[in-house]
């Protein structure tokens, strides 16, 4: 039957050798070596199993007509029934064992994809990162990956399995009664042709059951994340009323998929129950005339119920199958994703100390975009402390992403030390240049560990001298339960300014040569901001600062200033002589003291 073509209206392109459904299923066990190995003995197990099975019937023909000639043959029954005894319980011991060795490899297997996905997305550069929402790649790592467990434990295999007794069923009820054979497989066929006209409908309702839920978790995710502004701007209805939608369009999409997977079940029962019936009949009527006994009838009637069974589950296994191919297509999407950051093997190590950078005709553009930066070409010297200024859009906060390698020029180059900085070793460049982003993003853990971050495996005792070296000690003394105080998801337990001062922590400990910094525009107390001004002072010093100024009244203090505008820089200068100049800083300047003096 023809493969149906996935549509591409989805969350994330389908790469064309995803489309179709084997390739998938190849991609996949290629991605999972843990599902393939041990794979073999299962099997062996799983055939036994089935032998096993199928040798029943055979014992209880034997009964039926030898176990009574002449009498009850007490012996001879109760010897076949041990022999029963013992394939039925080494059939449990052989399917445990089987089931028991599936489960463990899918788990290894699934936790291993889900650490692959959520690590090649952070490899992914920030354009990539912004582009897409973060609900559907939490959903790939999660919802997708969860999606294969029950494909993986036995549905994969079921078919191989299911497959084995159809074809040793069928053997031997030819071998017992060709006649009552050819009936049973003639009732089949009418299933197989239902369930080849329903499998495109299957794959495009799953697949649309996948995306539905990714764009659930983002809207979830981001309704969860920003509660408090959906209070405080009366935004509960329009809000709720875009998640419930999501809700809703996962509800439908997951309905659609167990309606069309419920038409085929009631279906396949019902084929079972007439196979079973024609036998009765047929049996009852002719079998006298065909040369069979009560027990190669009876042994028949077992033998075309263990035939007929795999296709009554035959929805819940094709089901199974189609959510796993859904999810599993999305996941090898994700990973298919370019990394467009390739690291250097092994790469220059920076030296110690502040760095010098400079940029040569750097061009950047976002996909499916306009270019953001237009040949910004700029020199940084070792220790200045330098202010990139701009409207909003101007490709300030892309160019501070571009110089700590979030993502790499389209053009041009950044070279640090005079080295260009793709050719610089990873672990060298995370040590030697850090960003501080203005959110002061914080892990839901205690203040301590949030700046042990910034130099894995520095004491508790290097900890507090970064605070005490930025002049914190006292802020430190004041909190709670001072460094062991819990930050909160997001830092959310700390106030803006205070998520700063933890961040400003952390890139001290790490004591970088190039500190980038994303200024903070919200407000905050005049306490808290004269330390953040006093810890920024003791931060800077003997190191290369980059800041990316939104208040006007930190270029001022800068030794040097570029400004941007529309992706280029249009003037450089210290302040005083860019005022004086009249340009577009000037007009920044002046707008800028303008809201001040309002406020």
């Amino acid at each position: 039957m023809a493969e149906p073509t996935i549509p591409l209206d989805d969350d994330l392109p389908v790469p064309p050798e995803l489309q179709k459904t084997w390739a998938v299923l190849r991609r996949g066990l290629r991605e999972s070596p843990e599902l393939r190995t041990g794979l073999g003995f299962t099997l062996i197990l799983s055939f036994a199993v089935i032998v096993a099975t199928l040798v029943v019937p055979i014992l209880i023909q034997k009964i039926f007509d030898h176990g009574f000639d002449g009498g009850f043959q007490a012996a001879y029954v109760y010897s076949i029934c041990g022999i029963a005894l013992v394939l039925v319980t080494g059939s449990y011991i052989a399917g445990r064992a089987a089931g028991r060795r599936l489960v463990t490899a899918s788990e290894h297997a699934l936790k291993n994809l889900r650490v692959r996905t959520f690590a090649h997305i952070h490899e992914l550069s920030v354009a990539e990162q912004t582009k897409e929402k973060r609900g559907i790649f939490v959903s790939r790592v999660t919802a997708d990956v969860d999606s294969l467990a029950e494909f993986t434990e036995w549905g994969g295999i079921a078919w191989l399995i299911s497959a084995a007794q159809i074809a040793g069923a069928l053997l031997l009820m030819l071998v017992y009664s060709w006649q009552l054979t050819i009936p049973l497989v003639l009732l089949v066929i009418p299933l197989l042709l239902v369930v080849g006209k329903l499998q495109a409908g299957f794959t495009s309702a799953y697949s649309l059951v996948r995306t539905r839920v990714g764009e659930m978790l983002s809207e979830v995710s981001e309704s969860v994340m920003g509660a408090a502004v959906v209070r405080a701007y009366g935004l509960d209805e329009s809000v709720h009323g875009r998640v419930a939608n999501a809700i809703g369009n996962r509800y439908r999409a997951q309905m659609t998929a167990h309606r069309r997977a419920a038409t085929l079940f009631p279906v396949a029962v019902l084929f079972q129950a007439l196979g079973i019936a024609t036998v009765v009949v047929l049996g009852a009527f002719y079998g006298e005339s065909w040369g069979l006994t009560v027990g190669r009838v009876t042994a028949f009637l077992f033998l075309a119920d263990l035939f007929l069974r795999p296709f009554a589950d035959l929805p819940e296994i094709y089901s199974e199958t189609q959510t796993a191919i859904a999810g599993w297509r999305k996941i090898l999407t994700v990973i298919d994703l370019p990394v467009e950051i390739v690291e250097p093997e092994p790469g220059v190590v920076l030296e110690h100390g502040a760095l010098d950078v400079r940029t040569e005709d750097v061009r950047y553009a976002y996909p499916d975009s306009d270019h953001v930066l237009h040949g910004v070409s700029l020199h940084i010297r070792p220790g200045g402390h330098v202010a990139i200024v701009g409207e909003t859009g101007c490709g300030k906060t892309t160019f501070a992403k571009l110089l700590s390698r979030l993502a790499d020029p389209v053009e041009g180059r950044i070279v640090v030390n005079g080295v260009d900085l793709r050719e610089i070793a990873p672990a060298s460049r995370r040590t030697a240049i850090r960003m501080v982003p203005q959110d002061g993003f914080l892990f839901d853990t205690t203040i301590r560990e949030n700046v042990r971050q910034g130099r894995p495996g520095a004491t508790d005792r290097d900890v507090e001298t970064a605070f005490e070296e930025l002049g914190l000690g006292e802020w430190v003394a004041q909190l709670p339960d001072g460094l062991e105080t819990v930050a909160g998801e997001r830092g959310e337990a700390l106030s803006v300014g205070e998520r700063q001062l933890v961040a400003l922590a952390r890139a001290q400990i790490a004591s970088p040569g190039l500190l980038i910094l994303d200024e903070a525009t919200s407000a905050v107390d005049p306490g808290t901001e004269q330390r953040i001004s006093e810890a920024l002072r003791r931060l800077s010093h003997g190191r290369t600062v980059v800041t990316i100024a939104h208040r006007l009244s930190t270029a001022e203090q800068a030794d040097h200033v570029f400004v941007f505008d529309a992706g280029r820089v249009v003037e450089e200068g210290r302040h005083e002589a860019l005022v004086a100049n009249g340009g577009v800083y000037a007009r920044l300047y002046q707008s800028w003291l303008g809201n001040v003096s309002v406020g």
